[in-house]
């Protein structure tokens, strides 16, 4: 009997990790705009220290063992053929073409800021774009992060203690950044902030730009009343997220474009058919992409290729982990209480990351 077809359309972090979770199980194919994995993660490391955020978070589809048995296919995504099962795709070197599945996995990911985008890149592409962000703040004297989630706050952090002469400052529209976390998480953080020398500004709702993928310079203009702010580069992250699903059938997607999903991750309206990361309707803050609902997908798709029940995914109440990331004396990570506890520095890259994270996450990555 001929093994079932998988097609996972994009290859970020819960799609590679769904593809590793089925690679023994079906014939697995994967589709991604870019060479490898160009993590979403940790981008105040990927602006001040990109050679160290490379490292870890920019690998080569070969490196991950379990994806020795899996097909990867450099392409964009163009559209589906429900009745067909075929996924339409645009190729890196230009030509077109048509992947047939018995499921299909929709991992496109969302579209937030510079550093997240679905173009096709190549290698060089990529390393060009890690260098220009990096030079930017580099030669920038006044640096401004807008935006209140983890992203802006570690970027802050990171840029902070990369470069202690340039003068960093934090807007946020709020009382507090990290709203969506226990309020005792801020108050950790804040002193880490002030410590390193960042000024920080509530109640400041920006002006936006229309294109909010670049670097821009100053001034930065506020509604909400104060006077603007100058700047010689300006980091927008304000979590205004667009879901990588233009060309998907607009019966897979809600008002928002973002996929709707039942509680098992599977489509409402198609079975062949489930999703998970940023771009999973799943709840308001689209947690399947951060608390590894990736196993969870996988024993679903193969309980639906058998006919089995399927479980239920249940959201988080409430974002967790890292939020400044690997620091000089190691790696904070916090509870849903709110409560840190710290993975020594010496222990970050002698046994996070190659026993916790490559080893058991991954199931073995070999080096570059």
């Amino acid at each position: 009997m001929a093994r079932p077809r998988v097609v996972i359309a994009g290859l970020g972090d819960s799609g590679l990790l769904t593809a590793i979770h089925l690679a023994r199980h079906a014939d697995v194919v994967g589709v991604s705009t870019k060479p490898g994995l160009v993590s979403g993660q940790e981008l105040g490391l990927r602006l001040a220290h990109p050679e160290r955020w490379a490292r870890d978070y920019w690998m080569d589809f070969a490196q991950y063992r379990r994806l020795d048995r899996v097909r990867t296919v450099h392409a964009a995504a163009t559209g589906v053929d429900r009745d067909a099962r075929r996924l339409a795709l645009r190729r890196a070197d230009g030509t077109w073409g048509e992947e047939p599945y018995d499921v299909l996995v929709l991992a496109p990911g969302v579209t937030n800021g510079f550093w997240r985008r679905p173009h096709l890149q190549h290698d060089g592409e990529v390393a060009d774009e890690l260098a220009a962000a990096h030079d930017r703040f580099a030669d920038a004297g006044r640096i401004v992060v807008v935006g209140g989630g983890a992203a802006a706050v570690g970027s802050a952090a990171h840029l902070a203690l990369r470069w202690p002469e340039a003068e960093v400052s934090l807007h946020f529209p709020g009382d507090r950044p990290l709203a969506h976390h226990h309020p005792r998480v801020w108050r950790h953080v804040r002193r880490r902030l002030r410590d390193r020398g960042v000024d920080l500004h509530g109640g400041h709702r920006a002006d936006l730009p229309a294109d909010l993928t670049r670097i821009t310079t100053g001034p930065v203009h506020w509604t909400t009343g104060q006077p603007p702010t100058p700047a010689d580069a300006v980091l927008w992250a304000v979590g205004r997220v667009t879901p990588n699903t233009d060309w998907l059938p607009a019966e897979l997607l809600d008002d928002h474009g973002f996929v709707r999903v039942a509680p098992t991750l599977q489509s409402p309206v198609d079975p062949a058919i489930f999703a998970i990361g940023d771009a999973a309707a799943t709840d308001p803050l689209r947690s399947s992409a951060r608390n590894r609902a990736d196993r969870l997908l996988a024993r679903n798709v193969r309980a639906h290729l058998r006919g089995r029940a399927l479980r239920e995914f249940t959201p988080a109440r409430s974002r967790w982990g890292s939020v400044l990331g690997p620091q000089p004396d190691g790696l904070q990570v916090f509870a849903p209480s709110g409560h840190p506890f710290r993975f020594p520095a010496w222990s970050v890259d002698r046994v996070l990351q190659p026993w916790i994270v490559r080893r058991g996450i991954y199931r073995g990555v070999r080096s570059s």
